[in-house]
């Protein structure tokens, strides 16, 4: 049991965050309205996210400096992970855009860098496809995962403060935490914060043993049909 508590932890954060985040009284911001709700669930989405990436990455440089497979299987599935959140990022954050803005995509340089950072990493899932050696796959894979992670953390942390952003704490507005210094705020977004990066980790996990499980009935069959072969010659 002492190896599953994260995941009972995951269950009563998020369980807490989602019951809170819908029922407890919330501050009466202009504009935002009961729309500042979405603030328990868009941002923790993208810190997922963005921990899911930087873990894919770490296991592809692991990969290039060791040369372990497993590695480029944790790092794909990582990658995997991320772009779900990614996918409920874009989802939430239209929501809130269509509710504050008026608009379900605005022309914000925050939304745009995040429509080409999603495409940069499904490039990434397209050329893994495109080998079949499996070494030389994994090489180049955690080459361009690593390339990918470096243009995608500009394209949403640096760039967005460089220009006008409707997101706040970019192109001189002000930071999102001038408005939410609420304690009812903190008391639900801290939380979904862990919470959400523990679903990560846990979804990530069940996926690498779903991968590994594939990979290993596959080499079974591979196996069977050599002894089937050798034994009828």
């Amino acid at each position: 049991m002492r190896h599953y508590w994260w995941k009972a932890l995951t269950v009563i954060i998020l369980a807490y965050v989602f019951i809170a985040g819908l029922i407890q009284p919330v501050p009466r911001l202009p504009i935002l309205h009961e729309a500042i709700r979405n603030a328990f669930f868009h941002p923790p989405c993208w810190i997922a996210m963005m921990a899911m990436l930087l873990l894919s990455t770490s296991y592809s440089i692991r990969y290039l400096r060791k040369g372990n497979i497993d590695d480029d299987i944790v790092a794909l599935e990582f990658a995997n992970t991320a772009i779900l959140f990614g996918i409920l990022g874009c989802i939430t954050g239209s929501v809130w855009a269509y509710f504050a803005w008026g608009d379900l995509w605005p022309n914000d340089p925050k939304t745009n860098g995040v429509a080409v950072g999603m495409l940069l990493y499904l490039a990434y899932f397209v050329l893994r496809s495109s080998f079949d050696d499996e070494q030389r796959r994994a090489r180049i894979s955690a080459v361009y995962n690593i390339f990918a992670f470096a243009v995608f953390i500009p394209l949403i942390l640096i760039l967005p403060r460089l220009t006008d952003s409707l997101h706040p704490g970019n192109g001189g507005n002000p930071g999102f935490n001038q408005y939410d210094s609420d304690a009812s705020i903190k008391a639900i977004i801290r939380p979904a914060f862990i919470g959400f990066t523990l679903l990560g980790l846990w979804i990530t996990q069940l996926r690498v043993r779903l991968r590994r499980l594939e990979i290993h009935l596959e080499d079974s069959q591979e196996e069977a049909k050599t002894m089937d072969v050798q034994q009828n010659h």
